[in-house]
């Protein structure tokens, strides 16, 4: 399937907190360090002009996390799209997160002490070069820590301008509730795709709310994907590929999802951004809504 020009863009928009617009289609910065999630990218080169590409095509939402190397990833965005200025990356929403920390590749440790968030929080600053964090999400609640202590730093850091939107990740709909309480919440970020939609409750407050739902490992295809399977006889009916399949239903699904699939491929890259031209019908729809059933 051809790629246009910024066909980001043919994924709608959505504002995060009513007042931040990006294009529904965002990319998900994990992938773009070492193996296991630690590290230096095996070709580095290759994931500077994967997140350059990725804003030449439209994508005006990239999302990424202190943890995600740690670090690398978001020294690696700054150094590719930084401009300077008082909008250092233009019209282009970086988002972060905070609330793991690492101790080796495959391993992630819950720290939501209010101190570390705040911590996390000026680094973060630092390493994107920015005044102001577009988007700064709770990696996850941590269960040895009063979670109204995890929500008041966020609104704290909020209140005094470091951060502009509050987001959330992996929890269910009492704690958005319970959360938003505390401060405003601009999204939340749970697994969700074809084949899990445990999530479904967490979406359907989001859509209530407003609330953007970023669906995190959206690319789940699995079994659906095996020849003769259900998403290989649509992609010979429609022309796309099981992923853009993937993509194309989660942004039919809901007005507020915001897909960030990650990859260290330009190609796959431009691949996975396609699925905003793919146009499915109702009934085709209608499969890839039973397949996860």
């Amino acid at each position: 399937m051809p790629v246009t020009v910024a066909p980001a863009s043919a994924s709608g928009e959505f504002r995060i907190g009513g007042d931040l617009p990006v294009h529904r289609l965002g990319f998900g910065a994990m992938r773009i360090t070492g193996k296991g999630v630690w590290g230096e990218p095996r070709d580095r080169d290759e994931a500077i002009r994967v997140l350059r590409r990725a804003v030449e095509l439209g994508v005006d939402f990239i999302d990424t996390a202190d943890s995600y190397g740690p670090f690398v990833s978001e020294d690696l965005i700054r150094e590719a799209l930084h401009g300077g200025g008082d909008r250092p990356y233009g019209a282009v929403v970086v988002a972060t997160k905070a609330g793991f920390v690492r101790t080796g590749p495959g391993k992630w440790h819950t720290l939501g002490r209010p101190e570390y968030l705040r911590f996390a929080c000026e680094m973060s600053l630092r390493r994107l070069g920015v005044e102001q964090i577009d988007l700064f999400q709770l990696h996850r609640i941590d269960p040895e820590v009063a979670e109204e202590e995890q929500f008041g730093v966020l609104a704290d850091l909020r209140d005094e301008g470091k951060i502009r939107h509050v987001g959330l990740s992996e929890v269910g709909v009492d704690e958005l509730v319970r959360a938003r309480q505390v401060v405003p919440i601009a999204t939340v970020q749970n697994r969700y795709n074809l084949l899990d939609r445990s999530s479904q409750e967490v979406l359907e407050h989001a859509e209530q709310h407003d609330i953007g739902f970023i669906p995190w490992y959206p690319l789940a295809t699995g079994e659906l994907a095996r020849p003769g399977g259900p998403l290989d006889d649509l992609a010979s009916a429609t022309g796309a590929t099981p992923s853009q399949l993937a993509l194309a239903w989660l942004l039919r699904s809901s007005p507020v999802q915001l897909p960030i699939p990650g990859t260290s491929s330009v190609a796959h890259l431009e691949e996975n951004v396609a699925a905003t031209e793919v146009d499915l019908d109702a009934e085709q729809l209608a499969r890839l809504d039973a397949v996860g059933g």
